[in-house]
């Protein structure tokens, strides 16, 4: 009797753990088979979901192409994203995206964080100016990243950008105006703080393209995406854009063109609370607005004719002899929403790259190291040599 009593005893754990085992086997077989019934239809209920999150916007609306669902990875892509301008007769889409591809992240999962990420391919971006607000888009009053935060599950903590393009257009005047940033490629990095870093700029902007397709542009960025007003630390550099290709935006805006030269550009600012100070410094080599000759012969309008000849005169007065230099360095200071430019500051700067020395196409602080994350120098696209400007 004692016997039959210990082996029913023993018996009864093993056949506890069986039953359990049992269940869980039947409850991934039902989840199993769920997921393959349901399959099929993912693709119908995310395409349905991000079109309703698209047109939740009055000013824009939004259509997508076909969506893919990569379950094994937590994923899944859409392509042939654009989001169009409801009013006006703008041509153009405020945003189009080849493919959008968004995923967990699963590095994050080490550090016990569950967020996402996403990925664009050939994103590009159309801002249009006009006289008619109606036909003009800015992309204001739009969301943007509340709506591509919705699209997804998770927070998000990454960005990928590749070979995308930036575009200020204009079809005001007879020939339109369309200067443009490609082959962009950049990253935004820990938006959430997944490694609990206790830097106050823990987010890193990072973004590297050509301006008209010649010259080299980059950008960086530190940030802090908790702070409830703008705290960041920012710097562009643009080397060697040949001036000639912003012939039309020169015409429609300035009334004047390029006969030669080569541009460049350095931009550095710092926020704190919403407080801003910082400078830009636009450079003109090699540059030549007015041809007396050419100009004669081809330029219709006395008006036009005369502003460049005054254009010319100045610059060529006003530039670095030995160096062939017209520019200034324009420092701003103040609240973001209305910063102030120091004209004076902007004025005298002019002076001194003209009779003292030329500016350097680098930071002011005399390197190009940005918070750990170095510059390339790139290419000055002239022969003329600039080694000893600061």
């Amino acid at each position: 009797m004692s016997k039959t009593i210990e082996k029913k005893s023993t018996d009864s754990p093993s056949r506890k753990r069986r039953s359990i085992w049992r269940i869980l086997l039947i409850i991934l077989v039902v989840i199993v088979g769920a997921g393959c019934c349901a399959r099929p239809m993912l693709p119908r209920v995310v395409r349905w979901y991000v079109n309703r999150v698209l047109d939740r916007n009055p000013l824009y609306t939004g259509r997508i192409g076909d969506v893919t669902i990569h379950l094994w990875r937590g994923a899944y892509t859409i392509s042939d994203v654009r989001i169009l301008k409801r009013t006006g007769d703008v041509p153009v889409p405020f945003i189009h995206v080849g493919q959008l591809d968004l995923a967990i992240q699963w590095n994050a999962l080490y550090h016990g964080k569950i967020v996402g990420r996403v990925e664009m391919d050939e994103p590009e971006l159309n801002f249009v100016d006009s006289s008619d607000d109606t036909d003009s888009q800015t992309g204001s009053g739009g969301p943007w990243l509340q709506t591509l935060q919705d699209l997804f599950p998770f927070t998000l903590n990454s960005v990928q950008i590749n070979d995308g393009s930036i575009h200020f257009r204009s079809y005001r005047a007879a020939k339109p105006v369309d200067v443009y940033l490609s082959q962009l490629n950049a990253s935004v990095d820990d938006l959430t703080n997944v490694n609990n870093s206790t830097t106050p700029l823990l987010t890193t902007v990072q973004a590297s393209g050509l301006a008209m397709d010649q010259a080299n542009f980059q950008f960086k960025m530190r940030l802090n995406p908790f702070s409830y007003r703008p705290t960041f630390h920012m710097a562009v550099q643009l080397l060697g854009l040949d001036v000639t290709k912003l012939n039309d935006l020169a015409l429609t805006y300035g009334q004047f063109d390029f006969e030669r030269g080569w541009f460049d550009l350095v931009l550095q600012a710092d926020a704190q609370y919403g407080q801003i100070d910082g400078y830009v410094k636009p450079l003109f080599r090699n540059l030549k607005v007015f041809d007396l000759l050419y100009d004669i012969k081809h330029d219709d309008n006395p008006l036009q004719f005369f502003w460049q000849a005054v254009l010319g005169v100045t610059t060529g007065v006003l530039k670095n002899q030995p160096h062939d230099q017209f520019g200034t360095l324009i420092p701003f200071t103040g609240d973001m929403t209305k910063p102030n430019t120091d004209i004076l500051s902007a004025v005298g700067n002019v002076l001194y790259n003209a009779f003292i020395r030329a500016y350097l196409p680098r930071l002011q602080n005399g390197t190009n190291s940005f918070d750990g994350m170095e510059f390339d120098q790139g290419s000055i696209t002239d022969s003329s040599s600039i080694g000893d400007q600061q």
